[in-house]
């Protein structure tokens, strides 16, 4: 389901909002404003596409050279991507994949086509993707930097373990998303994402909810897209995002406020860009797509930089160091952003120490009252000291003035008395 100037940590400045809202339609893998818009400004979506030639705005909003301060750019954490599979033709991701670690769970026995035909399987280690989806995902992670785009993942050597479980048919269901889950642990992953709920998946199941179990208990980080259903102000729960442990995003727009079609809820982590998001597509490019799906990647790349620097903390440290300094308007959770919009330098700079749950103060802490003052009555010998002290300073200075104005009067009337004579 896919749908600054200089500063200090601090939390990220809004930006202006640069286009109007459009309207979007919910899906099962996608949102999209119409047709997905090309990169370089077409209105269709290619597979390859040309390249994009400058900085998205998703990364203009974060201080990359601070991002990535002493060299750690995911270095040694995988990220499985749980999705439509991963094309290693685009070169961005060609050295950012582990094509032996990947997989693909789709039974063999897929569904057809609306015409009847058997649609491919796709390569069995994951590395094929004829959505785009899991393509787009994967390079918001962890693309490789290349010379003619600016457009880079968030954690540019992490390595993705592609593990395909969907397709454009919709073959994958809550089972092959447990199966893929389990795998993706024994596979080695620290960071799990999952930008997509299958119509099966929706409902909790019993299944479902025992793999995100196991995945937590392994210590991995597991990211989930909040969903696309948020049009109309609809508030549900989605799975797997809303399961305990899991950290569900939703979309924010370039104000830093939640995209129209973002899922709403409770269970709602954090939010981050999820709206003209750039990424990388089959073949080679990139193009441009809106939905959570996009969202997810985006902190799921955070995540593999934390536990890239700080591999002694626990999975739900990770979230809670996550979620505790995204930038928010409220000084507490909503429904709407969670605990705010990522700030990925924040994460990884107020980073002293680990924390087990993010606490609501940014915005209620007070000031110390003053102690009250101590009712008197009267007053000391001390102060009655000072007090007639001062009085015979003043009136001594007064009296020393008075005698020296009327000598100075007494002598200008001789002076004119003796004038006149």
């Amino acid at each position: 389901m896919p749908p600054q100037p200089t500063r200090t940590p601090t939390p990220i400045r809004r930006l202006a909002v640069l286009c109007a809202a459009t309207l979007v339609t919910a899906s099962a893998l996608t949102v999209t404003a119409a047709a997905p818009a090309a990169a370089d400004g077409g209105t269709q979506c290619t597979f390859p596409s040309k390249p994009y030639k400058g900085r998205p705005w998703a990364l203009q909003r974060v201080l990359l050279n601070q991002l990535w301060k002493d060299t750690n750019q995911g270095e040694g954490v995988r990220v499985a991507v749980i999705d439509t599979g991963v094309d290693i033709k685009n070169r961005q991701l060609t050295d950012a994949v582990d094509a032996k670690r990947g997989k693909n769970v789709i039974p063999k026995r897929a569904k057809k086509d609306k015409f009847g035909r058997k649609v491919p399987r796709g390569k069995a280690n994951g590395t094929s993707d004829r959505v785009g989806h899991g393509t787009k995902v994967a390079g918001i992670i962890a693309a490789r930097p290349a010379p003619d785009t600016g457009f880079v993942g968030l954690a540019p050597r992490a390595t993705v373990i592609p593990i395909q479980q969907n397709d454009e048919n919709g073959s994958g269901n809550a089972r092959t998303l447990a199966q893929s889950i389990d795998y993706a642990v024994a596979a080695g992953a620290d960071v799990i994402n999952i930008s997509q709920d299958t119509a099966q998946a929706l409902k909790p199941a019993n299944s479902l909810q025992a793999a995100i179990v196991r995945a937590l208990s392994a210590n991995v980080v597991v990211v989930a897209s909040a969903g696309n259903d948020g049009l109309g102000g609809n508030v549900k729960q989605t799975y797997p995002a809303s399961y305990p442990g899991v950290l569900a995003v939703a979309s924010s727009d370039r104000n830093n406020e939640r995209a129209p079609f973002s899922q709403s809820g409770e269970f709602v982590g954090v939010a981050a860009p999820g709206v003209d998001i750039v990424s990388t597509v089959p073949g080679g490019g990139h193009c441009v797509d809106n939905g959570t799906s996009f969202s997810a990647p985006y902190v799921a790349g955070v995540a593999a930089l934390l536990r890239a620097k700080h591999p002694d903390w626990k999975q739900h440290q990770v979230v809670a160091q996550i979620e505790q300094t995204a930038e928010r308007s409220i000084a507490g959770h909503d429904r709407l952003v969670g605990w705010g919009v990522v700030d990925p330098v924040r994460a990884l700079t107020e980073d002293e120490r680990p924390i087990d749950k993010p606490v609501a103060r940014e915005g209620v802490e007070k000031g110390e009252k003053p102690t009250p003052s101590k009712l008197q009555l009267g007053e000391t010998e001390q102060e009655r000291n000072e007090r007639i002290g001062t009085y015979v300073l003043i009136g001594g200075g007064t009296a020393v003035a008075a005698i020296a104005g009327t000598t100075l009067i007494y002598r200008d009337w001789r002076r004119r008395r003796a004038n006149t004579l």
